[in-house]
């Protein structure tokens, strides 16, 4: 069975968060073109798991600095408690891989206890670059 379409969603460094539609438990390819400052960091990481967002891989600029944002904003979002499997947040940093590289593991080998149909591919850039992204995670 093929894994529907990844939604895009471009961003710019200082733009605000929109309500994260038709997404409930989902996987996160965050393609980081731009940097942000770290309350931006924080904003996007708090917003991704208040989302729904149980999986995220993160690439380019500060890929390791994302993913400390996010594993920090799933641990606050459960009060640093533990929580089973299927509700417990991953997250890998990839900064020495290339993009196509992330996009094929996040298609093919990212799994996670809750089955995540969903992928959000977060393009945090000054300009968009969806259709060509979008084609680099189908073609992974």
């Amino acid at each position: 069975m093929q894994s529907p379409a990844p939604k895009y969603l471009h961003l710019s460094p200082d733009a605000d968060l929109p309500a994260l539609e038709g997404l409930r438990q989902f996987k996160t390819v965050l393609v980081a073109d731009a940097e942000v400052d770290e309350s931006m960091m924080w904003d996007v990481s708090r917003w991704l798991i208040a989302s729904g967002c149980l999986y995220a891989l993160s690439w380019g600029k500060d890929s390791e600095q994302w993913r400390e944002a996010i594993e920090d904003a799933a641990l606050e979002a459960v009060n640093y408690e533990d929580v089973p499997e299927e509700r417990r947040v991953q997250v890998t940093a990839h900064e020495e891989d290339d993009l196509e590289e992330v996009f094929w593991f996040a298609r093919h080998r990212a799994s996670h206890a809750a089955d995540l149909k969903d992928t959000l591919l977060l393009h945090l850039a000054d300009t968009p670059r969806r259709e060509e992204l979008e084609a680099q995670f189908r073609d992974a």
